[in-house]
């Protein structure tokens, strides 16, 4: 009973914080400003025209599939490198404050909120991206470095998403657990993009509906960002830890 509310939020399930971390990479991918890219961005790290990706399975397109792989992983490599640096370097900044846990807590979970505003569109500026216009050669060779380049360039728009696992790494104090976090992320956003090179011809039904339906994703997103956002603000977050810890057994505290 003598362990505060930040002890317990640190040693707390790491599975539940890798969900939530995933859950905003998947946000991230499927926001507006993202997903409409996603098929000019395969076409760069694969070297291959929209034509040969929405082509027939046919030899030649099955010989292309290991050019898509090699090239929509060495991208997803690239900004999950990027990703989990800036995340274990803010994260690490925020453990020479943990005697002031509370504070930061509270002004985490307000730039969360603001952010999930921004979102929304709400405040205006916060969802335009950051133009680099020398970018490396097209195909495997700069897939990875335009990756990292990704990573850099749309912070704005994956800014508030991943504000949240910035917010949920530093409560650990462990960088080993931001990293962890931070490759979630990485994943939940890398992953449908290599589904989705892999399956282009198959997914461009979903892939339309879910840019037809994009202003509904742009809406859940935000709402669960301010919802984190106001769960660090009030303690709610530790609080929930602290049922969930009490209430199912997790082999010590941890889902590791």
């Amino acid at each position: 009973m003598g362990e505060n509310f930040a002890d317990i939020a640190g040693s707390g399930p790491l599975l539940l914080a890798v969900v939530v971390a995933a859950l905003a990479g998947l946000v991230s991918i499927l926001s507006p400003c993202v997903l409409p890219l996603v098929p000019g961005y395969l076409s760069y790290v694969t070297g291959l025209a929209g034509s040969d990706l929405d082509a027939e399975r046919t030899a030649e397109v099955r010989r292309k599939t290991g050019r898509v792989l090699a090239g929509t992983l060495l991208f997803v490599l690239g900004f999950a490198i990027v990703f989990t640096l800036l995340v274990t370097l803010v994260a690490n900044i925020g453990f020479t404050l943990k005697t002031h846990q509370e504070t930061l807590d509270i002004v985490l979970g307000v730039l969360v909120i603001v952010l999930g505003l921004g979102y929304l569109g709400w405040i205006p500026g916060l969802q335009r991206e950051m133009r680099i216009s020398k970018l490396p050669v097209a195909g495997l060779i700069g897939a990875p470095i335009f990756g990292g380049i990704f990573a850099l360039s749309w912070l704005p728009c994956t800014g508030p998403t991943l504000t949240v696992v910035i917010a949920l790494a530093t409560t650990s104090g462990q960088t080993s657990r931001a990293a962890t976090l931070a490759l979630a992320y990485s994943l939940g956003l890398g992953i449908p993009f290599v589904i989705f090179g892999l399956f282009f011809r198959k997914l461009l039904g979903v892939f339309r509906a879910i840019r037809r339906h994009s202003q509904w994703v742009t809406r859940i997103g935000g709402a669960l960002l301010i919802a984190v956002g106001i769960a660090l603000v009030t303690g709610g977050w530790n609080h929930f830890l602290v049922w969930l810890l009490t209430t199912f057994d997790f082999g010590g505290g941890t889902l590791l």
